[in-house]
């Protein structure tokens, strides 16, 4: 069931957050995108450990649209490096799989 991933990534506010997940449901490479926060960060940059408050936004793609999807996140981004990690989705409910599919590019009926 590797067909289906789910990528997340972080940004410092719930406007780009939604701005992020707009982008990539307007386009149809993620049929549903989530945005969780704030959340607490932890991090090295710039040689310093840092610790910021930040939107987790979690998108429900398919594998062969990563590549597209992750060039969108990276375009509207407003990190330098922005996080963008991918995860296959082992298992799903059938009906949400489906629904998945029918809300996707290049998936949808005629």
């Amino acid at each position: 069931m590797t067909e289906f991933i789910q990528v997340i990534t972080t940004v410092d506010s719930e406007e780009e957050a939604q701005n992020i997940a707009g982008a990539v449901v307007g386009e149809r490479l993620a049929a549903c995108a989530q945005v969780l926060g704030p959340i607490s960060s932890t991090y090295h940059w710039n040689d310093a450990i840092e610790s910021a408050e930040e939107w987790l936004i979690l998108i429900k793609s398919r594998r062969d649209l990563f590549n597209e999807l992750s060039g969108l996140i990276q375009q509207v981004h407003p990190y330098d490096v922005p996080e963008i990690l991918a995860v296959p989705v082992v298992e799903g409910a059938r009906s949400y799989l489906d629904w998945m599919r029918g809300n996707l590019k290049g998936m949808r009926s005629a």
